[in-house]
């Protein structure tokens, strides 16, 4: 089973890599859920002498006041035994340092790009991994230095900026803190004692480190601080001997220096009972095993976290859509899948599965019956209209017993004016039919994914519904014109008897011009329109649902759908275009779930196995 320390050195890795740290979201970031050692110390405490005798080299940029200025993760993997030690940053991923001096300037060089050569600060991390068979697995958080006063060349803010800094790493209940002091100044006045001891009160995440004991005044010692006794933590103090800056100027080996810290420890009489649990290479293997530890018990939490995430993620890939695909076929493929998902939609729409398509309906119902009781006509069979068009249609011979050519002329101008509902009633389904086609379109996330096929698809749409609307235009009026140009002789046949029955025969015919007679043949026309006008109620709702509604439902996108097999493959790439800025968050969110899912098996083995 790969170490847990390894695993979690490398999700860290991934997360950074994929902008996953510090990312602002709901929910707290993988990195933040997973533990790590945050080193803090005053300037000039031994920081950086600490972290070189744990990774055993000299890669640290080292001088006067404020070197370390931006956090540096340091991650160290234990490789086989007799393998090549090399290390990586993470901003030059394919480049390899073997040369740890070349490691030094690098930090050096990132710092000055991201601060300017100043003694400005950022709180932008380095990342920085070694490979070693001299190391053990561990995650390492060197922070700047605390100071107490700026120095010529940083803002009067740089003592709290850096504080805040350091309490942004070691405020994580997750976050270890080692604390860096001096064995040669007070205790009482450690800054990394008395930062870690206000975000952990009872010293349970805290580990003290006591440098410098070497360099303590004769006479003294350091027993009672190592002994828990001035100062207690939950873990025992460890106490490190330091190269000196002599030794550090001759180069001498690390590896010597480790020996002779061994040696001092052992053979100092006031020292040589703590023997055991002092030096630098004692400090690595007990952090490794802590941070270990700590990792197990938050294994639950990290499940919980990678959980929600990769459903997170899942929801949001959904969101954004497929990528497309790079041959002609899976591009007119997904075309093609697209349109039929919005087709589906429409159809839903005028089913019922969906709102809207209630307003077809609504229209033959309402707005119809409605709009042909509202014709006024009174301006067509008034007194003066009915005699007028009588006596022309008499021509020189007046009718002997019903207006024969009268009757079809009153008739028709009467009948003509139900051409204006019959048509309002066609566009007012257009409208509806337009409005749903929206809507549809809206309800298709893959055409929002794609401006250029939406834009295509809803012209073609408005297209065809256009043609379905001449069609069922011309239909429709073709129902109005066919009662104009044929009667029903039923109606009329009941006409002479009824004139017989209620009439004067002796009647002059010229006395058939007055008042009386016209109402006669008002009121006769006005029943014969209306009994129309009762029937083209039904007929036009007919003739609209099989020209438009039908036709919508059936065929909305079958000319494109034709015109769409013709196009080459560089018009259906056009097609598929989408918002670079799509594009790139779905390639990176799929790179951060491939790592969540990657993650979350490592984890569930380690999980099992324990």
């Amino acid at each position: 089973m790969e170490n847990l320390i390894s695993l979690v050195n490398k999700i860290q890795r991934a997360c950074t890599a994929l902008g996953d740290h510090g990312e602002a979201s709901a929910l707290p970031t993988l990195w933040d859920s997973l533990p790590a050692i945050a080193v803090v110390g005053g300037q000039s405490s031994g920081k950086s002498s600490v972290l070189e005798s744990i990774v055993g080299k000299d890669f640290l940029p080292r001088g006067s006041g404020i070197v370390t200025r931006r956090p540096l993760v340091l991650q160290l993997h234990k490789s086989d035994e007799g393998s090549r030690e090399y290390a990586e940053f993470l901003h030059l991923q394919r480049k390899r340092f073997t040369d740890f001096s070349a490691v030094r300037k690098e930090i050096q060089d990132e710092t000055d790009r991201e601060t300017g050569q100043t003694k400005q600060i950022s709180s932008v991390p380095i990342h920085l991994s070694i490979y070693s068979p001299n190391v053990v697995n561990l995650t390492l958080v060197d922070l700047p230095g605390l100071t107490k006063v700026a120095v010529e060349g940083q803002p009067d803010t740089i003592v709290q900026d850096i504080e805040n800094m350091v309490r942004s790493y070691i405020e994580k209940p997750n976050c270890i803190i080692l604390a860096i002091s001096p064995a040669n100044q007070d205790l009482a006045t450690s800054d990394a004692i008395k930062i870690s001891r206000e975000v952990d009160h009872a010293g349970e995440r805290t580990i003290g480190v006591l440098t410098k004991i070497d360099l303590m005044d004769k006479g003294t010692d350091a027993v009672d601080i190592l002994e828990g006794k001035s100062y207690r933590l939950k873990f025992p103090w460890i106490g490190v001997v330091n190269r000196s800056q002599a030794d550090i100027n001759k180069n001498v080996d690390m590896i010597a220096a480790r020996r002779r810290e061994r040696e001092y420890f052992a053979s100092t009489p006031e020292y040589k009972h703590l023997a055991q649990r002092m030096g630098s290479e004692h400090l690595a293997k007990v952090l490794s095993k802590h941070l270990e530890t700590v990792i197990k018990s938050r294994i639950p939490g990290i499940q919980s976290l990678i959980n929600k995430k990769i459903a997170e993620l899942e929801t949001e890939l959904s969101r954004l859509g497929k990528p497309i695909a790079a041959d002609a076929g899976g591009k007119l493929y997904t075309i093609m899948e697209i349109c039929r998902l919005f087709d589906q939609n429409y159809r839903e729409h005028l089913d019922g599965v969906r709102s809207g398509g209630d307003k077809v309906y609504n229209v033959f119902d309402n707005q119809l019956p409605a709009a042909l009781q509202r014709l006024q006509f009174d301006k067509q069979l008034s007194m003066e209209n009915i005699r007028k068009l009588i006596t022309e249609a008499d021509g020189y011979q007046p009718h002997l017993i019903a207006p024969e050519q009268g009757y079809p002329r009153l008739i028709e101008s009467t009948l003509v004016t139900i051409r204006g509902p019959a048509e309002a009633s066609v566009d007012a389904i257009h409208s509806i039919l337009k409005d749903l086609v929206h809507k549809a379109m809206n309800e298709t996330p893959e055409l929002k994914q794609y401006p250029a096929l939406r834009t295509e698809v809803g012209n073609a749409a408005m297209e065809s519904l256009e043609r379905m609307r001449e069609q069922s235009k011309k239909a429709t009026l073709q129902l109005v014109d066919m009662e104009c140009c044929y009667l029903t002789v039923d109606f009329f046949r009941k006409l002479p008897q009824e004139v017989d029955k209620g009439g004067n025969p002796s009647q002059s015919i010229f006395d058939r011009y007055n008042e009386a007679y016209l109402r006669r043949i008002g009121t006769t026309v006005l029943s014969y329109v209306n009994a129309v006008c009762a029937g083209l109620r039904h007929s036009i709702p007919k003739s609209i649902v099989y020209c438009q509604v039908r036709e919508a439902r059936r065929s909305l996108l079958d000319f494109y759908y034709t015109e769409l097999g013709k196009l080459e493959q560089n018009r259906l790439s056009a097609l598929l275009n989408e918002d670079p800025a799509i594009m790139e968050r779905r390639s990176a969110l799929a790179k951060r779930l491939e790592l969540y899912r990657s993650a979350q098996a490592e984890i569930d083995t380690v999980a099992w196995a324990k």
